[in-house]
Parts: C-alpha cells; structure tokens; sequence
C-alpha cells in the first residue's frame, strides 16, 4: 500500500488560496508522488471570496472538479459560463487546447473544491465542457466519471472510474482491485480504520493512498466520512 498523509501533501497559501497537493504540482515537487497511473493531480483548494483565478491555458488533460462547499464560476474558450454548486461536478476536455477561469461566485464565503486531472487516452483532442449534479452524493458508493459516462456520470476520455462515496459510522467497506487495476482512494471527511495485508493505518481528513491489484483493504468508519475513489486501469 502507497500511503499518503494530509500533512505530507504540497501547500500553496497566498491571500486568496490555500491548495493542498497529494501529487507534485507547480512549485511543488516530490519524486515519490508524480501521480499514480494515469492519475497526476488531486488539488484540495479553500479559494477566498470573490477571488480565484484568471484565464490559464491547459492541453491534454482530463479535468474533474467537485464541488464541496460553496460555488464556482467558470468560463473557458468554448464559450461556456457556468456556476457550480456544492453538490456539482465539472468534467473539461482541454485536449488540443482550452482557455479558462475560475473564481469563487460568492462574495462573502470561501468555496471548497477537489480538482482532478487525469492524462487522457490520446492527445489533441477537442476541448469540451460537461457538468452534472449528483443527487445522491454523500448516500453509498457511486460511480461520478467513466469512461462511457454511464447512469448519468460524466464522460472521461480514458479508462478510469472515479467514485464518490460515503461510510456511516460503525459501517466497513473492502477493497480489492480487478486483476490489472488499481484503486487511489482520497478521504475527503471523517475517520476510517484500515486493516490488510501486514497493514494497519487511521486515516483522517486529507489522508490517501494507493493499492495494486492482488492487495486488499478492509475499512471501518470512526465516524461518518465521505471519500473519492479512483479505479484505474
């Protein structure tokens, strides 16, 4: 198991933003988390009201944003503008090449967000914008991006699936990946205790890590959390 601590991740703090990063991203950088698989960024980002940031290009990328809390206002190049709310999720295609912004929609609260980026199966592809609202999200475990955007998921280009879901306290949940895959999984709230192969590990808020097929994991919740999953191929 590939474990990776809250504490440990990268933090950008400037007036406006703290950004959290489990994988090495802008300034920072760790040799041991480039990514995992084809799974390169999981930014945790508190940006203030009113603030956020503006135009910025990106290429060949996958990017999935979750919505915690509060709001988010997004334009890009497509000529897409949209506002996002806690509850929401944001998939864009910047393949051959996107411009967009995203700025805090309130003036008055913080927005709390996951943003994801996932390198795609092939190069060059053209940009596009998707969103949806989830709303059974924070009820069990379900499937928010896919490769064939399948009962009302967002459609990514590659063969991932990410999933969103939620352990009551008292309640487990195993692990194992398929033969060729690989889970990441990301604690977003709560407490679980893990149990495996050689391997006993709490995690708390912030918390995540990595296992290979042929690894399982038991988790029971300390208390109510909520977590993101990424299964990989």
């Amino acid at each position: 198991m590939i474990l990776r601590k809250s504490e440990e991740r990268g933090l950008a703090k400037i007036d406006w933003l703290e950004s959290r990063h489990t994988f090495s991203f802008g300034d920072f950088h760790d040799p041991n988390f480039m990514g995992f698989h084809n799974l390169r960024v999981i930014n945790d980002d508190i940006i203030a009201p009113g603030k956020g940031f503006g135009a910025h290009p990106h290429r060949n990328m996958e990017i999935v944003t979750v919505i915690l809390k509060g709001a988010l206002k997004h334009q890009d190049s497509t000529g897409t503008e949209s506002v996002i709310k806690a509850g929401q999720i944001q998939r864009m295609t910047a393949g051959a090449g996107i411009v967009h912004s995203e700025v805090n929609a309130s003036d008055t609260e913080p927005v709390h967000l996951l943003q994801i980026w996932i390198e795609p199966n092939q190069r060059g592809l053209e940009p596009g914008y998707e969103e949806r609202f989830v709303p059974k999200m924070g009820d069990g475990v379900i499937d928010i991006a896919t490769p064939d955007g399948r009962d009302g998921s967002l459609k990514i280009h590659q063969d991932a699936v990410i999933k969103y879901g939620a352990i009551k306290e008292g309640e487990e949940l195993s692990l194992a990946p398929n033969s060729g895959r690989s889970i990441w999984f990301h604690l977003i709230s709560g407490q679980l205790n893990l149990s495996g192969d050689a391997v006993t590990q709490n995690l708390s808020s912030g918390d995540s890590f990595g296992i290979e097929s042929g690894e399982s994991i038991m988790m029971a919740a300390a208390n109510e959390a909520t977590f993101i999953m990424f299964e990989l191929g």
